[in-house]
């Protein structure tokens, strides 16, 4: 049986855990369409130009893993945020509290979608997704670092990595980031920076470091026994590539560069952005 159509519309700029959390909520009521509103209209609907550029928006959506595809949209359905409802009769829209929920519900009904409002208090905490089944006979690849203000990036080297095996990512506890990088770091949670890895399709599992240092990682990887360690180019250092040759761990270091047209992006130049 086919899970049943679901909906939703947004210029999602700077996506973080809350907008990730109502896609996963969304994706519990069937196969996840994102409307995605284009520079043009995000622009009419909020009134100024979005953070990040709809090609970039349109790869971080496409990449989260409670979503089943994303649609670009130039225009909407009068005053409600929708395109033209005909392509989702029998649909549900997923949607945040919003104080013109009367509106949208009559227009919903108008339109034969099925309204459905995702309350704050379903978009609540950081749960882990579910790891799908690791593949038989695949590598285990282990990449690790902090992931503060989490970008289209980290996506790309996830999507690189994941081409060599199963991907599990080792994100840094808070207090070994502070170590590492001064107070004020890190600017999220080790259980959102978890779950917004998590997140991410490419990656089969996500977890938090119980050690200290640049090799905070090493009880998870003594646990998991990978078979390669991938480091972009400023990850080479802390002793990682010695680490691994003592260990008999594959080492490799990804250049680091963007998915193709869309713009570097940086955790420390994306502070405040």
């Amino acid at each position: 049986m086919n899970p049943r159509a679901v909906v939703v519309t947004g210029a999602f700029d700077n996506p973080r855990s809350r907008e990730v959390r109502f896609l996963e909520e969304a994706a519990r009521l069937g196969a996840v369409t994102v409307c995605l509103w284009s520079d043009r209209l995000a622009q009419e609907q909020t009134g100024q130009p979005p953070k990040f550029p709809e090609a970039e928006r349109l790869y971080f959506l496409n990449a989260i893993r409670f979503v089943s595809r994303v649609r670009l949209i130039d225009q909407i359905a009068g005053a409600q945020p929708l395109p033209d409802p005909a392509g989702f009769r029998g649909a549900i829209w997923a949607d945040e509290e919003n104080p013109d929920r009367e509106a949208r519900l009559a227009f919903s009904r108008q339109a034969g979608l099925e309204y459905r409002v995702l309350a704050a208090e379903q978009l609540a905490g950081y749960p882990e997704p579910p790891a799908p089944p690791a593949g038989i006979g695949r590598k285990k690849v282990i990449v690790t670092g902090s992931y503060d203000w989490f970008h289209t990036g980290h996506i790309r080297f996830f999507e690189e990595a994941s081409a060599y095996g199963d991907l599990y990512v080792v994100v840094g506890h808070d207090a070994n980031i502070r170590l590492l990088k001064g107070e004020g770091h890190p600017l999220w949670s080790e259980a959102e920076r978890r779950y917004l890895v998590g997140a991410v399709k490419f990656v089969t599992q996500a977890l938090i470091s119980t050690g200290t240092g640049w090799l905070d990682a090493d009880p998870e990887i003594q646990r998991l026994k990978p078979d390669l360690y991938v480091v972009n180019e400023d990850g080479d250092r802390g002793g990682k590539r010695e680490y691994c040759e003592k260990r008999g761990i594959q080492y490799l270091v990804l250049k680091r560069e963007p998915a193709p047209g869309l713009p570097a992006r940086s955790s420390t130049r994306l502070r405040g952005f």
